[in-house]
């Protein structure tokens, strides 16, 4: 099963090129042009991980990971950006992003980034699940004034 990537960015271009790498690399791409768009896309489809730009009009891509990562803890975000500061990738790491790739985008360090990110991504589904069933497995069946 391949992964599905979120890749939001407000220059067509670099969603296009994206879409053409990841797709190459055997993911399922979503695209979407804004912060706006991004988050009704979410809603129709959860996305494996999320590819996320930080300067876009109209919703920036901080107030996005924000939004996201309120309704979605656990989805993983790269942000991205062609301007970004020290002081901004501490600040989207602070809020939840996995990872903060600069523009031009690196080839090599993005697919690392989303392979890194997806396998966070999938430990920690794993252990959730291994944590519910071991809750599952020895809880107290009984009702006791000595329990």
């Amino acid at each position: 099963m391949s992964a599905t990537i979120l890749v939001v960015d407000d220059e067509q271009s670099i969603l296009d090129s994206l879409e053409g790498i990841l797709s190459d690399e055997g993911y399922e791409v979503i695209k979407a042009l804004s912060g706006p768009e991004a988050l009704k896309k979410i809603q129709e489809t959860i996305p494996d991980l999320i590819l996320l730009d930080i300067w876009m009009p109209e919703m920036d891509g901080i107030e996005t990971l924000i939004k996201i990562k309120e309704e979605y803890p656990a989805l993983q975000v790269v942000m991205m950006s062609g301007h970004g500061t020290i002081e901004t990738a501490v600040k989207a790491t602070k809020l939840g992003a996995y990872d903060f790739i600069e523009k031009p985008l690196s080839l090599e360090k993005l697919l690392l980034s989303i392979n890194n990110a997806l396998d966070y991504y999938r430990l920690a589904q794993e252990v959730s699940l291994l944590k519910e069933k071991q809750k599952k497995r020895y809880t107290i069946t009984g009702h006791s004034p000595a329990i």
